[in-house]
Order: C-alpha cells, then sequence, then structure tokens
C-alpha cells in the first residue's frame, strides 16, 4: 500500500524559459535521496496547463526514468496515461459538479491504477465519507489525496476506519501533522520540496508514537507551509528552491506570476531556521 511522504515536483524552466529537464532530473533524486517516498509527475504544482504536449512528456519521461532507477513510486496527473509501473493521478472531475453519484459512475468507469485527488476547493464536488468508501471499494482505485482544507469530524471518522487496502494520503501541507496523528498513510506534498527531511521526520515520528516530538516539529512545519503558500503555488517554492541554488530560475508561466521578494524572503527564513 501506499505511504509515506510524495513531493509533486515544480516544473523548472530555465533562462530561456524552456523546460529545465536536468534541474528536474537533480531535483528528483535529491528529494528521494532525503526520504521521500515516491514522485508525483504533472500534478498542480507541475504547472501541467502552461506545458504543452511534448513538454508534459518530456516531464513524465523524467520522473518515470528517475522512479525506475530508484525503484520507487510515481504518479502521473494532468490526464497523460500513466508509463508502465506508473499510478494515475485522477482528479475528482471539475466544473461539471456531477454529484456524488455522477463520481461513483466516473471511477468505476475507468481501468488501471488510480489514486484520486480529491480537492473541493479546486472541484466543486463534495465527497462524503461513504462515497469515499465506495470509491476504495472499485478494483484499481489504490488511495486518495485528500485535500478538503480541513480536519473535520468527518476525516476523523474516515481515518478511525479506514477502508482496507486503500491509502489516505493528506494533501494540505499545512494540516499534515493531524493527519498523520489520526491515522493518514502518508502525504503528497509541495511543501516537502524545500524541507523532504523534515517531513519524512514527521512522518516517522508519528509512526513511532512520539507525540510530543512529533507536535513540535508540525507546528514548525505548518508554519514553513503557510509561508510556501501564501501566494500561488508552486511560485514561492519556486523561489525558496532557486535560492538554495538547485534551480537556475524562479520563473513560472502565465497566468501565474513570480512570488513577491517579501514573502519568497520570509518563506526562505522559515526554511532554513
Amino acid at each position: 500500500m501506499l505511504n509515506g511522504i510524495l513531493v509533486p515536483l515544480i516544473t523548472p524552466f530555465d533562462d530561456a524559459g524552456a523546460v529545465a529537464l536536468s534541474a528536474l532530473e537533480r531535483l528528483a533524486h535529491q528529494v528521494l535521496d532525503d526520504g521521500a517516498a515516491g514522485l508525483v509527475a504533472l500534478g498542480t504544482t507541475g504547472e501541467p496547463g502552461s506545458l504543452d504536449p511534448g513538454e508534459r512528456q518530456a516531464v513524465v519521461d523524467v520522473a518515470a526514468r528517475v522512479s525506475r532507477e530508484r525503484g520507487t513510486t510515481l504518479l502521473v496527473g494532468a490526464g497523460i496515461t500513466p508509463p508502465d509501473g506508473a499510478i494515475e493521478l485522477s482528479l475528482v472531475p471539475p466544473f461539471v459538479r456531477p454529484g456524488e453519484e455522477g463520481v461513483v459512475a466516473h471511477f468505476a468507469a475507468g481501468a488501471g491504477p488510480r489514486v484520486i485527488y480529491h480537492v473541493p476547493h479546486r472541484t466543486g464536488q463534495d465527497l462524503s465519507t461513504a462515497t469515499i468508501r465506495r470509491l476504495a471499494a472499485i478494483p484499481g482505485v489504490l488511495g486518495m489525496k485528500y485535500a478538503t482544507g480541513a480536519v473535520d469530524a468527518s476525516t476523523v471518522a474516515l481515518l478511525a476506519d479506514p477502508p482496507p487496502g486503500f491509502a489516505l494520503l493528506g494533501g494540505d501541507d499545512a494540516l499534515i501533522s493531524p493527519m498523520l496523528a489520526l491515522g493518514a498513510d502518508g502525504g503528497i506534498l509541495a511543501s516537502a520540496h524545500v524541507a523532504t527531511s523534515s517531513f519524512v521526520e514527521l512522518f516517522e515520528t508519528w509512526r513511532a508514537g512520539d507525540v510530543k516530538a512529533a507536535r513540535t516539529l508540525g507546528a514548525r512545519l505548518a508554519e514553513v507551509s503557510a509561508a510556501l503558500f501564501a501566494e500561488p503555488n508552486p511560485t514561492v517554492i519556486k523561489a525558496v528552491l532557486h535560492a538554495q541554488g538547485r534551480i537556475p530560475t524562479a520563473a513560472v508561466r502565465l497566468p501565474l506570476l513570480p512570488a513577491g521578494p517579501l514573502t519568497s524572503a520570509d518563506a526562505y527564513r522559515l526554511v532554513n531556521r
């Protein structure tokens, strides 16, 4: 079953505005060296809507090559057919709001290994705990990136009695500590780009049952995540990665704009304190 901290990769750009594939490959190896359990290519953090088809395929090729070399998990988003051995990260249908029955029918009609990405503030579609349990029973559905924006009664009920063989992965970076405390299997966390080993340590500390240490570390990382998401993702993360010398530029593509210098400096300070 999926578990641990997975990193949804940014797409770095060079000075000419092209995808910096060599920097992407280095970054993928770095987060795995620091303990990440796997990678996500072309999630929201990877700006897939701003990439042309050739660029998207090149990003997937790099991530797949690194994942094969390292023997780690790879999830692929943006509606791209995942390569052999990879898992599709499939968004709950956005915009159309098909209702919970429609969501279940949509995923039941699919094939292949999938992790569902449930993020209501982007899709406009809420899912009840009962519906999530129905989704978990669909063949090929391996788990869910759970990013509802809250740890509420439904979250508690779901994690108190999780569907067997179904990985529940936190997707709200600032809330990952309480999610892990309740028994989540890990997280898909953009913030883990810049503090990979610390997020891995948080996961392992909760697993070890060291509540005091986990609470302290979780509070610090929640502050880091808040700073990294102070402007639209992944603008601040890219600014910090560039300041760390890990990607050639902090550039993003429209409709995103680069993070402001004060926001970037504050996030860099928190990451490196």
